[in-house]
């Protein structure tokens, strides 16, 4: 019986055993969904802290429910976490969920795939499907994960060449016949009560057509629909496109937005008139920047892929850097807003509310609101903070606040109150009750007037 076989005969019995490599937001609700499925589950880990809190069903992942994950680890015992890499060997497949951040350059970090791939190399049993999730640049299936795993595959002790040879004549496993390689992002919106893991249609791009014959039959027990596309890069560029879809036009509507509020124009209203048109126009709405670990990064992601076709991307170059310069026009904003009132940013009690990149999540990361304090108490200004998701934070030069209690004399105490975050849970009248001073940055105040400053 050939790997193919095998392996279609233990997915068709559900006795195959999945590797989810990273526990964060895309791989453990993935793992949770395998499980749910009756699917032998084990999740890679590095964070003994994460692994330890999966094994005690100890939920940190909003989007998945506590009863959930305490039923598949204790009760089913369909899922398990280990920071023991050797055991990719007791896995068929291995799917990759690890963080792609940019480096203080702002170039592609893909030390944690290469990390994912040389353990994948060195551990993985023959006959093992391999598929990356995590958003990176079009090619980096095919140009760096395939060689990677096919160097270290040598390092395999399950990797039994006839004869005794130095490393250099070890024969490496084969992709389309010792492992199959595809490429399937993630499509993760943290805090979406409509559209989750399971019921949101998964695109896949495999490097063979056994490779998509038997990823397709792995990923149906987690997800409903799969649509199939020719090649792993294609599957890349999806990523890219959707996100960088929803950059180029957020950086659009915060440059009108800028230009708006230059002009004595109210362009909330200027959307909610242009969205009446039934075709031709999608809304999107201004802010103090976009955050998430994707939109923010796919566009520098693709600049360096382009970069080494000889390919200027301008129009995505010019979104990404309108959004990086968001936090900086928020602190004009705010600058100038106390301004009026008498007051400098130096001295003045600075109250944000919501550090969170988006409603009603406990996510953080690359949140523009980070950033915008960071500015405001590099200035002299005295900052806090209240986010009911988020009770510690830890801003990107270092600084680390507790949230504090939304109270009225919270609000009384500032100079200016910052609404960064749209959370529901944020009772509008009663902040305008008692502040002084706000900055609505998501248009939670109807009226602007001297005490409500608007984006």
């Amino acid at each position: 019986m050939t790997n193919k076989e095998s392996l279609l005969k233990k997915i068709a019995s559900n006795t195959e055993v999945i590797g989810i490599i990273g526990l964060g937001y895309v791989g453990l609700p993935l793992a949770v969904n395998f499980a749910e499925a009756g699917v032998k589950t084990i999740g890679f880990e590095k964070s003994k802290e994460k692994a330890d809190m999966v094994n005690h069903g100890d939920n940190y992942i909003g989007d998945i429910r506590d009863a959930v994950l305490r039923e598949v680890v204790v009760e089913k015992l369909t899922l398990e976490a280990t920071t023991d890499f050797t055991r990719m060997k007791e896995c068929d497949a291995l799917i990759i969920a690890v963080p792609t951040p940019l480096d203080k350059f702002r170039k592609p970090d893909m030390s944690y795939i290469e990390s994912a791939c040389i353990a994948i190399g060195k551990n993985m049993k023959p006959g093992t499907f391999i598929s990356l999730e995590s958003t990176t640049y079009p090619t980096t299936t095919e140009n760096l994960m395939l060689p990677l795993i096919m160097e270290h595959s040598k390092q395999n002790p399950l990797n039994n060449p006839q004869v005794t040879s130095p490393l250099s004549f070890v024969p490496a496993f084969t992709e389309g016949k010792d492992f199959w390689l595809a490429y399937s992002p993630e499509r993760v919106d943290p805090g979406n009560k409509n559209f989750h893991t399971r019921n949101t249609p998964k695109v896949m791009g495999a490097m063979s057509d056994d490779g998509m014959e038997i990823g397709e039959a792995i990923y149906l027990k987690a997800i409903d629909n799969i649509h199939k596309v020719s090649s792993p890069r294609i599957a890349e560029m999806v990523k890219i496109l959707e996100n960088t879809y929803r950059l180029v036009n957020i950086s659009l509507i915060n440059e009108l937005a800028l230009l708006s509020g230059k002009m004595d124009i109210n362009i909330w209203e200027v959307i909610d008139a242009a969205k009446t048109k039934p075709f031709g126009f999608q809304a999107f709405y201004p802010g103090p920047g976009i955050g998430g670990h994707c939109i923010p990064l796919d566009p520098f992601y693709l600049e360096h892929i382009a970069k080494q076709y000889d390919f200027d991307l301008s129009m995505i170059h010019a979104a990404g850097h309108i959004n990086m310069r968001m936090p900086h026009y928020m602190y004009i904003k705010i600058a100038t807003a106390l301004n009026r009132h008498k007051k400098a940013v130096n001295g003045s009690n600075i109250l944000f509310l919501g550090v969170a990149y988006k409603p009603n999540i406990n996510d953080e990361r690359e949140s523009p609101a980070l950033e915008i304090i960071d500015i405001v108490a590099h200035k002299g200004g005295v900052v806090a903070y209240h986010d009911p998701y988020i009770p510690h934070v830890k801003t990107n030069e270092g600084r680390q606040f507790s949230s504090t209690d939304l109270s009225a004399e919270a609000m009384a105490k500032a100079d200016c109150v910052v609404l960064t975050t749209n959370h529901k849970d944020f009772d509008v009248e009663f902040i305008k009750e008692h502040s002084r001073l706000i900055v609505d940055l998501r248009n939670m105040v109807d009226e602007a007037n001297g005490e409500v400053v608007k984006l």
